[in-house]
């Protein structure tokens, strides 16, 4: 799917880093303080995971999940993630679909599959998007290129308190175990690895709160606006 004149033209701010570094939401809060639109790529993979999963497509069958990638029934309304029609906002948050999504990530045809789609959310007045390769592959003229990341300890504690918080049980020493493989396979898959990008400014939010996060990457937009 080529990219309108108004698409090309909307200015983009990428925002990449490891799993659980708190990119999702310093960009929502960075899109809404600019009136942007949003983009969870990582949901995109979630979803297609979950589909593979509800249908019984083996997650290492790269042919048959990359079918699934596209002709996926997604939709995003009012802050939930729909698939065939169905809210399935918290079903995508489950350390289950989360490790199967990094797993179908790393396949080149579903990543091919989802390019088009991510690039479509590419509309005016402009977009904040977050996932692992938005500085890299999808939005390569991104006006900012942020790369956020944390300590995995850290990250395994906040990844906790998402999901007790949520009634979801969670053993910290395995998720840190997990954040750690997770890291280890996204920056080292053959495709569209996580890696910083030469010019993307680096974020750690290891000892700061969202609110600095998100102020961060907003000065640093109005600067280079």
């Amino acid at each position: 799917m080529a990219a309108s004149r108004s698409q090309s033209l909307a200015p983009v701010i990428a925002i990449d880093g490891p799993s659980a570094s708190g990119k999702g939401t310093v960009a929502q809060g960075v899109a809404a303080a600019l009136g942007f639109h949003y983009l969870d790529s990582g949901a995109l993979y979630r979803l297609v995971a979950l589909a593979a999963m509800r249908a019984g497509t083996p997650l290492d069958a790269e042919r048959a999940v990359a079918a699934l990638a596209e002709s996926l029934p997604a939709s995003f309304r009012n802050g939930e993630t729909l698939l065939g029609g169905v809210v399935v906002t918290d079903d995508l948050r489950t350390e289950a679909c989360s490790a199967a999504a990094s797993k179908v990530a790393a396949f080149p045809a579903v990543r091919t599959a989802l390019l088009a789609r991510q690039r479509a959310f590419r509309q005016p007045p402009g977009l904040v998007a977050d996932g692992r390769d938005m500085g890299s592959v999808v939005f390569p003229d991104a006006g900012l290129k942020v790369f956020l990341t944390a300590g995995a300890e850290v990250r395994a504690e906040r990844r906790y308190k998402q999901l007790i918080d949520k009634g979801i049980p969670a053993n910290i020493d395995a998720l840190l175990l997990d954040l750690r493989e997770r890291d280890a396979r996204d920056a080292s898959r053959p495709v569209a690895p996580l890696v910083r990008c030469p010019d993307a400014r680096l974020l750690d939010t290891t000892g700061i709160t969202v609110a600095e996060a998100v102020a961060t990457v907003v000065a640093w937009y109005r600067e280079a606006a």
